[in-house]
């Protein structure tokens, strides 16, 4: 048996240049970071007494002869595209699944991170990321950008930037204090709502071209946030520029906010929020909100009827937690 332990993560700038299109064109960057909730994937094999070949448990259960009657499509392509069999799978998560924190990537890379571990191969962080964009983009066809898959696989507080050659990831180092103060300032908050992201994310590609000069506005401010946070300047200014992304973010489609998602915003700022986003794709999910620690009370009061959750920074990103080897 294998479990792998995978981290949800948090996407400040860059979001949207991620976007294969945008980033063979424009090149793109992103500043993410992975945080202390995850995402644990169990595989084991299947004792062949059953009268199924391959069962999974997620929100339901599939009991299926042949992997290619699955009918999750991200668990199906993975063990088709690691040639996987006879296996039972158990997806379980700290968080809520179409939330803005790419679940559905740390799925992937851990679920594929297992398969792999299952078959005796051990594969790098960068082939896992690749394979999980692979999965996803390709043989499940969903739109989206890089960013999750890399993120959960890597780990950390990172810049990723995105050409046409592909991805390349640069850790940002702060300081044990800078790090408290960073982590200090964010306050997480759930909606409520559920979305299927890619439907999202498909209306963003489709108008990519007429929102160019957007994202490449989106692309800068991800420098400006890592100076910030590798320089003395105050963290104040991170906020605010959370606060000028947010409006970027709004713009790129209609489906991103609605009213009450705004109605929460503008009561986070009144109540002293330098500034926010709306994490992932958009039109539920997690909010996110930078303010000072002070602050921290009267914002929660006064969104006293979401689900706050506290959150700290992880740097691992996808491992393997427990393993027990097969009897012979």
């Amino acid at each position: 048996m294998i479990i792998t332990q995978t981290p949800f993560r948090v996407s400040f700038f860059g979001g949207g240049t991620d976007f294969k299109p945008f980033f063979e064109k424009h090149a793109g960057s992103v500043l993410s970071t992975t945080i202390n909730k995850y995402v644990y994937t169990h595989v084991r094999r299947l004792p062949k007494f059953f009268d199924y070949h391959t069962q999974i448990k997620y929100a339901k259960t599939e009991s299926v002869r042949k992997t290619e009657e699955l009918e999750h499509p991200l668990v199906r392509n993975c063990m088709l595209h690691t040639d996987s069999h006879n296996l039972s799978i158990l997806y379980d998560a700290d968080l809520p699944a179409r939330s803005g924190l790419g679940s559905s990537s740390s799925f992937a890379v851990g679920l594929l991170q297992a398969l792999y571990a299952m078959d005796g191969k051990y594969v790098g962080k960068k082939q896992l990321a690749e394979d999980a964009i692979y999965v996803e983009r390709v043989l499940c066809d969903e739109s989206g950008g890089w960013q999750d898959q890399i993120a959960a696989a890597y780990g950390g507080l990172n810049r990723i930037d995105f050409n046409a050659d592909g991805f390349s990831v640069s850790p940002i180092i702060l300081s044990k204090k800078r790090k408290c103060e960073l982590e200090s300032h964010m306050l997480m908050f759930f909606t409520g709502i559920s979305r299927f992201s890619s439907q999202i994310e498909k209306e963003k590609i489709d108008t990519l071209g007429s929102k160019t000069s957007g994202l490449l506005e989106m692309r800068g401010l991800a420098d400006e946030a890592v100076d910030i946070l590798q320089s003395n300047r105050d963290l104040a200014e991170f906020g605010k520029l959370l606060d000028h992304s947010w409006g970027l973010k709004r713009s790129l489609t209609s489906k991103i906010t609605n009213d009450y998602i705004d109605d929460l915003y503008r009561k986070g700022v009144e109540r002293g929020a330098l500034g926010g986003k709306l994490l992932g794709a958009g039109g539920g999910g997690f909010m996110m909100f930078f303010a000072p620690p002070e602050r921290h009370k009267a914002i929660r009061d006064e969104l006293g009827n979401l689900i706050y959750i506290p959150v700290s920074l992880e740097s691992e990103g996808s491992k393997i937690i427990h393993y027990i080897a097969e009897s012979q």
